[in-house]
């Protein structure tokens, strides 16, 4: 069992991720962990599977699109406040911010993120910005 704790959200971004987005590390516990990640207004993060972790996302603020392709089956969805959205293992996904406003959602990975070499590149829809 874990000891329970307590945190606010860093004003500064904790890492950036593989995918180009900020991140700020929150808590987490054995089976998983949560962080908040940002994207600033126009950009495109970089495509990418995960190796072993399953993820969930809740859009706090902003607007922008999520692209997620499991085999045949694939779908952009609207990025705004109040949507949540899955991302199972083996899922190949992209985000991007509207091009006036940042997106942000907080995400819980489970397990816990277990490092950068988690996330395997794969190709997108979009250019990633920077790419």
């Amino acid at each position: 069992m874990s000891g329970f704790a307590t945190m606010r959200l860093p004003e500064l971004p904790t890492v950036v991720a593989p995918d180009g987005s900020d991140v700020r590390v929150l808590l987490g516990l054995p089976a998983g962990g949560m962080a908040h990640f940002e994207l600033a207004a126009g950009q495109v993060a970089k495509a990418v599977t995960h190796r072993s972790v399953d993820e969930l996302w809740f859009v706090l603020a902003g607007h922008g699109q999520m692209w997620r392709r499991q085999g045949e089956r694939e779908e952009v969805v609207a990025l705004e406040p109040g949507v949540c959205l899955s991302i199972p293992l083996g899922t190949h996904f992209q985000f991007r911010a509207s091009a006036t406003e940042a997106v942000s959602a907080v995400a819980i990975t489970m397990p816990p993120w277990p490092g950068e070499a988690e996330a395997v590149p794969v190709e997108g829809p979009w250019p990633a910005s920077g790419a």
